[in-house]
């Protein structure tokens, strides 16, 4: 089947057209019909697998049909989201939908100046994208109303567990109105995201997409066994010797992350940093840079494991493994998207192989290792530009010239 074959409006399948939607995935073939004959969804599916789409299609058809009067600052359609990346990249989708519509898009989120978002909303928003800090602030000021609101749409659901967000997503519900439909996106499904799922939808059509691999089979991973001191010098030789290539590079902290871009620099590389400790507005110029290519190196935290929708990513680099094993999914879930071929390496020390014990066992296979020779090794880190590493240099000549030495004894 073909979008062209849906009974959706006609500016949605132009806009579908030039964007170079021809057929639905799984998700999207399994959620859409449902979502517009009104039902609930509760659906599951991972990172790239098109759910976006899934609900905003059907959504933006069901409001251009169902033509009701509001006042200004009413919302038709609830979109909620953990982080601020997510919402933008969220309602950047929705927009590219709506293009040829006259439905007004709004994306709240915290970070940046109030005034611009408030006004957005000086006529009915049909679509709100928002994280639960802004819009309650927003709700509180009387800037926005969500008492008539028709389609409540919670995605990523399972990382809005994590940051703690349950009570936000409970006292959103006091505000909506009795009747309206309710569409819950998780990556992930456990006990407690059923309870949360079947305290804000009604007898919810249920949907899981469950590819045999967690992974998609677009992305080829390998994994190296790397002593943590040494981990700077393989990142610089991989980055030069793909200088073509856009890397993400994901780092445990945000403190490393900035210790790593420094030491990138001190070997001629240039990176951006993007992690929480960060203001919004640089966030949004480094992610602008990095989708533009301006820079080839972004180096982050789990923070931008989901909010950052890239279709040109060639290598995910797990510089330090991650603590969760699902978060091995979502990093590397940034490559490999579509019909593109994506490269995962992670780097290994000592110290972190229980990890990747853990994410081995959550893929259910494990991770090849590449084989690096002891002269390769040395040979590498031997010749890294970083001058931190002269010291090994220094070690690595001592000990070259004293195997001369023992050999010129051993010809005598």
């Amino acid at each position: 089947m073909k979008f062209e074959d849906y009974h959706i409006d006609a500016r949605l399948k132009e806009s579908l057209m030039n964007l170079g939607f021809k057929r639905p995935t799984d998700i999207q073939f399994r959620a859409i019909p449902s979502i517009l004959n009104g039902e609930d969804v509760m659906a599951i599916a991972q990172t790239g697998t098109g759910k976006t789409a899934a609900f905003a299609i059907p959504a933006l058809h069901l409001l251009l049909q169902n033509k009701v009067e509001r006042e200004a600052g009413d919302v038709r359609c609830l979109v909620m989201l953990p982080t601020r990346e997510l919402a933008l990249q969220i309602a950047e989708v929705f927009e590219k939908l709506a293009q040829y519509t006259n439905l007004n898009i709004v994306c709240l989120h915290g970070g940046t100046s109030q005034d611009p978002q408030i006004a957005k909303l000086k006529r009915t928003v049909d679509v709100l994208v928002a994280t639960p800090g802004r819009m309650f602030d927003f709700i509180k000021q009387k800037h926005i109303k969500i008492t008539k609101t028709e389609l409540l749409i919670l995605d990523e659901a399972d990382q809005m567990l994590a940051l703690g967000f349950y009570k936000d997503i409970q006292d959103v519900l006091k505000f909506l109105p009795k009747i309206h439909q309710t569409l819950f996106f998780s990556a992930t499904i456990n006990t407690d995201i059923k309870d949360l799922a079947y305290s804000i939808v009604r007898n919810p059509i249920r949907i899981q997409i469950s590819p045999k691999d967690r992974i998609s089979k677009n992305i080829t991973h390998a994994v190296a066994f790397i002593e943590m001191d040494d981990k700077r010098a393989f990142l610089e030789r991989l980055v030069k010797e793909k200088p073509e290539s856009r890397f993400l590079v994901f780092v445990r902290t945000k403190v490393r992350v900035e210790r790593v871009a420094m030491a990138m620099a001190r070997v001629g590389i240039e990176s951006l940093t993007m992690h929480g400790g960060k203001e919004q507005e640089d966030r949004l110029q480094t992610l602008a840079a990095f989708k533009e290519g301006v820079i080839k190196v972004l180096i982050a935290t789990d923070v931008s494991a989901r909010g950052i929708h890239i279709d040109n990513v060639d290598y995910v680099i797990n510089y330090d493994l991650p603590d969760v094993p699902e978060n091995y999914v979502h990093r590397v879930g940034r490559t490999g998207r579509g019909v593109r071929k994506g490269f995962a390496f992670s780097f290994c020390s000592p110290e972190e192989k229980y990890l990747l014990k853990d994410i081995e066992g959550f893929l259910e296979k494990p991770i090849e290792v590449l084989s690096i020779s002891k002269n390769e090794y040395q040979e590498t880190v031997f010749l890294s530009d970083d001058d931190n590493n002269n010291w090994k240099k220094l070690i690595k000549e001592a000990e070259q010239e004293d195997e001369k030495v023992k050999k010129k004894k051993k010809k005598k």
